[in-house]
């Protein structure tokens, strides 16, 4: 099953995802890590979107693709995957499609409020080393400023400075309604209330999931 997060910057995509992964084993693939693990290793990749991400754009619709086809082709995506920050348009929806054809999908839109989204956001930091995101309001770090997972220092993202959220907001609202409607017409798409604790969020999403996975998890798999 391929199952995709929908929301903006700070609704909590990445979190859910996570918990998605450690209650059924489908690997989360955030396109935001890929593109900026291109960037800290200087790929080709890398080097094209690096200016563009700093500015809170869209990073090209092919640079992108080329990372997802790379993620999905490995093994661990066999049984199914779970896409956090993309597709985020129709045509990235429309590549995405011809890149896995025939693959249950289920698209869930976390739904926020603004100022929910950029306190998040503003009190976000992530660890430059692993990917490991940390925010007071849902996870502490067992020592302050440093990376329960590695240990490494953690920095705020130059694309959650507020000038740059304000960017990444007005991209959002841009392309989001055409991409809803893309799911909605394909009746794939599912509504999350995404206010309250992670952990009520969660128990959303698992009654929203748990009857459709009820082959995975009774161990026949489900793709």
């Amino acid at each position: 099953m391929r199952i995709i997060l929908l929301g903006p910057p700070g609704g909590g995509k990445g979190t859910q995802g996570g918990l998605i992964e450690a209650t059924w084993g489908f690997p989360r693939i955030s396109t935001g890590d890929l593109l900026r693990r291109a960037v800290r290793d200087r790929t080709p990749p890398g080097l094209k979107a690096e200016a563009r991400m700093n500015s809170g754009k869209l990073v090209e619709d092919e640079l992108v693709l080329e990372l997802v086809r790379e993620r999905i082709a490995r093994g661990d995506c066999a049984d199914g995957y779970v896409l956090d920050g993309f597709p985020r348009t129709v045509p990235q929806a429309e590549g995405l499609e011809a890149l896995d054809a025939g693959r249950l999908e289920i698209a869930l839109d976390i739904a926020v409020d603004e100022e929910a989204m950029i306190q998040r956001l503003s009190r976000r930091l992530v660890c430059p080393e692993c990917d490991a995101v940390f925010n007071p309001a849902v996870r502490e770090t067992k020592q302050s400023g440093a990376c329960d997972v590695c240990g490494a220092e953690l920095v705020r993202r130059p694309d959650d400075a507020p000038e740059v959220v304000a960017e990444r907001l007005k991209v959002y609202r841009d392309g989001i309604e055409p991409l809803l409607a893309h799911y909605r017409n394909r009746n794939t798409l599912v509504r999350i209330d995404g206010s309250g604790s992670v952990d009520e969020v969660f128990s959303r999403i698992q009654t929203v999931l748990a009857p459709r996975l009820q082959n995975r998890t009774a161990g026949r798999g489900v793709s």
